[in-house]
Order: C-alpha cells, then structure tokens, then sequence
C-alpha cells in the first residue's frame, strides 16, 4: 500500500469505526455463530498476491464482525467490562504508528519516560501512598504497566521468590546450594475466591500453592486468623510462605479480604510478600467516598498493588498499572544485559522497563493513559465510575423486588449477583432453577450478556456488571425486564 492509498484507507477506516460505535446498540450483544465458523469461510492459504484494501475490509465486515461479541455494548453485562473509548482508540493508533519494542530507555526515550509520569498520576488519583511513586527518588517504590493482572501476579511472585530466598539464605552459605535446599520449600497462598492467575502463576513457576478458606458469614473475605494459622501449620511443616494473592474484589462477589487482618497475620512469615490484586476494584479508589481502612492498609502494609484501567478505567485493553513498594528485588530478579542490550544511562536498572518484566519488548502502553486521563480529567474519570456505581444500585434495588429473584449477596461498584427461587425447594432442586434460568438468558445472548457462576454457600448464580461506557439508565430498564421476564418462564 502506498502512502496515498493508505491515506484514504486510513480516513475510511477511522470512519468505519465512528459508524461502528454509532450503530453498536443495533448489533446481537454476543457473536451468533457456531465454533468453527470461520476457517470454511476463509482461504487455506495466504493469497500468492496482494489484494487490494477493499476487498480485505469487504471480508472483514462479511466474515470477521459477525464473530465479534461487542464487549463495549451498553447491555453487555458480563465478566468485567473491557473499556474503550475514543481518546483510547486514537492513542492506539498513533503508539502504532510509531511501533517500537521499548525495552530499554534509548528504544524510545518518550516511551519509558511517559509511563513513569503516568504511573504517578494514577497512583495520586486511586490515592496511593507516595511510596509507590516513580518519580520520587526518597524510596525505591514504583511501577510499571504490564498487560493484565495475571501477567502482574506471575511477575511479582517471581520477585516474592528471589526476596525470600536471599532474606533465607544461611550466612556464608552458597547461592546456589540455598536455592536447591530452599525452592521445594517456597509456598504461595490465595484463597478460594482469588482469581485463577495466581494458582496459575504457581503452576508456572513450579512451586506450592495453599489455598485457603473463606466464608459466606465474612462475605468470602480472607481472614486474619485463617492466614495465621495457616502460616502456623505450613512453618511447622517446614514451608517458607513467601507469597500472598490478596484481593481487593473478587471476580465471583466482589469481596475484599482483610487487609488489616493480613498485615498482622504475617508477622509469623517474614519473607512473606503480600501482593494486592484489585483488577476491577481498583478503579473505584479514584472516587473519595469508595476509600475505606482498606486503602489505609494498602498504603501502610502492602508490597504489591495492581488494577486494570481496560476493565472499569476507561483505558482499551491492555493496560495494567501495577506498583511496587520496592522494586529492587524485582529489579534485581529479572535484569540481564548482554551487550546488545546496554542502555545509555544503563547504571539506573529501573529506567530499562525489560528489568521490570518478563518478555523483553512492549507496547507504548502508557500513552493511551495519557491521552484518556487528560481528556476525561480526574472528574471526568470519578462521574464515569459514579455513574456505575448508581446504575447497579439501581438495578439492584428493582430487581430484588421480582418475587422469584434473590440478591443473595451484597451487590458491590458494579456488580449484582442474582439468584431465582421458588417455595420449597431444596439445594439441588434451585441450583437446577438456575441453570434453567442462565438457559432461558442464553437464549437472548442477543438482547444482552451476563456471567453465571457457583457461589460457595449459596448456589449456581448470575453475576451482572454494569461497566460499558455507552451504558444508560434505559439499558437497566431494559436488563431488569428481560431477567424478569425469563425468571417468570422458569416453570
């Protein structure tokens, strides 16, 4: 493509998604195809010779949108929300534009120089404790932005891992040796309700992971006391707990553990790092009245904290600002530096963003950040999570007044959890209640999109999430009379 053919495949295109968002509400909120849709459609092999624009964007609307599920939707409802908006969409295609892998600072000074400014905005914004900031030289804390949070629970429990094996090596004792007698011994903890990434990272690296309980009564938050005795049984058994998945919101209810509870409890584990997953929650810190003594916790206590602005900050997927106390033993876990790799100002590990994670080029993340954050403003930011917030209250509150429709959890930000039941039936008698009811909403995968899920204590369910950002008031009208609908056709 030359440059003016690409000029005028570049105007028709960003029209094609002006269109895209001005009809988006006229399309099934889910892809209404079967799996294996697409190869028969397609050609076995790339085309000998080149075809011209047209004809790829032809196929594209012909072949490839109808298996698109529109996460942007106003009624799509479920997991969490994947945000986009047009700030985002256009930072995109500029950090496109100017592809480049930016491990190290002298790849592209702009492009390690924006995330630090940028890190320090959201920390200030979410209310963080300045120990996390880059740009303050007084302490060792700060961040970078990796792609999701599970790429930020693997990465720092790779960090948690070499910390604890230096803090329990033996005086004199060699290096190596230490590692051989100390790996089998390494233990992660998560809870039942802590998001798979992080038995998953455990996986990966090849260590334990303990997963510990938690209770409907505690509105499935991890408790002080369970973390104690764990950390009791698993030292006497000869583990070295060195690695903890809390989470500020659950992906099944939203719950939040302890935190305070969990900063006393580890005084029995002193290698133990304590990582904050706040994937979806962590937008709500931006809001004054959404900070509780969990902040206060995070601040004092915490070594890790991490949220995902493409769920509920407004940021297209991928954009995960995660922070670090310390980032030393991060640092010092994953720096290598063949020649070929040396930085100018190299001596300041931190500046080469490929210390700080495990692949060694990246996108241009932090620009789409920058370019949302300036337009919407922090206020801009706040109303869009406060509006959220007061859709899903709302819808809340109406649909708990459908006689069959229990709210049998307490709806937390954006989310509601929603149960059908009928007199007299038992356990297993509602939890097939239920699956008839996600059968009767399948149905409609058209018309809107929700999650089910297993609570632990209550039952088979379904999670709804307000969090797209064309989403309005009508939309809830809409939801709360389609689940009612389909809950009355339950026989």
């Amino acid at each position: 493509m030359d440059h003016d053919a690409f000029r005028a495949a570049a105007h028709a295109t960003v029209d094609r998604i002006c269109d895209y968002y001005a009809t988006l509400e006229a399309r099934p909120v889910t892809a209404q195809v079967e799996r294996g849709y697409l190869a028969p459609r397609l050609p076995s092999e790339a085309p000998a010779q080149g075809e011209p624009w047209s004809a790829i964007m032809r196929d594209y609307d012909a072949h490839i949108l109808p298996g698109i599920t529109h996460w942007q939707h106003p009624m799509f409802f479920g997991f969490f929300p994947a945000n986009a908006t047009y700030e985002g969409i256009l930072a995109d295609m500029l950090a496109c534009m100017t592809s480049n892998p930016a491990f190290n600072w002298n790849a592209s000074p702009a492009v390690t120089e924006l995330e630090f400014v940028v890190l320090d905005w959201v920390a200030k914004m979410l209310g963080l404790s300045s120990e996390f900031l880059s740009l303050d030289s007084s302490h060792n804390g700060g961040g970078i932005i990796f792609g999701s949070a599970s790429e930020a629970t693997l990465t720092l429990a790779i960090a948690a891992r070499e910390r604890a094996m230096s803090m329990a090596c033996a005086p004199g004792e060699d290096a190596q040796a230490a590692r051989t007698r100390l790996l089998p011994r390494l233990l992660m903890y998560c809870t039942e309700q802590t998001h798979s990434s992080a038995q998953k990272a455990a996986r990966i690296l090849g260590l334990s992971c303990h997963v510990l309980p938690v209770h409907r009564d505690d509105e499935y938050a991890l408790r002080g006391a369970t973390l104690r005795d764990a950390i009791a049984r698993d030292t006497q058994a000869g583990y070295v707990p060195f690695y903890l998945v809390a989470t500020y919101g659950t992906t099944n209810t939203c719950a939040i553990d302890c935190l305070a509870e969990i900063a006393e409890a580890r005084g029995g584990a002193p290698h133990l790092w304590v990582h904050v997953d706040a994937a979806y929650g962590g937008a709500a810190l931006s809001v004054p009245e959404c900070r509780d003594t969990h902040l206060d916790a995070i601040n004092a206590h915490a070594d890790s904290f991490s949220t995902n602005l493409h769920k509920w900050g407004l940021v297209p997927f991928e954009s995960s600002p995660t922070f670090v106390r310390d980032r030393t033993p991060l640092v010092h876990a994953l720096t290598l530096t063949p020649a070929y790799l040396a930085s100018k100002g190299g001596e300041d590990l931190v500046s080469d963003l490929r210390n700080m994670q495990i692949s060694l080029g990246r996108r241009f993340r932090a620009l789409k950040v920058w370019m949302v954050l300036r337009s919407y403003g922090v206020q801009g930011f706040q109303a869009h999570i406060r509006s959220h917030i007061a859709m899903a209250a709302a819808f809340a509150e109406r649909i708990a007044a459908h006689p069959h429709i229990q709210v049998p959890v307490p709806p937390r930000w954006g989310l509601v959890v929603l149960r059908v039941t009928r007199p007299g039936l038992d356990a297993a008698q509602t939890d097939a209640l239920n699956r008839a009811w996600e059968q009767q909403l399948l149905a409609h995968s058209a018309d809107l999109l929700i999650t089910p899920t297993v609570v632990p204590g209550i039952g088979v369910c379904i999670r709804w999430v307000v969090g797209a950002v064309s989403t309005r008031p009508t939309h809830i009208d809409r939801a709360v009379a389609l689940l009612g609908a389909c809950a009355d056709a339950l026989s």
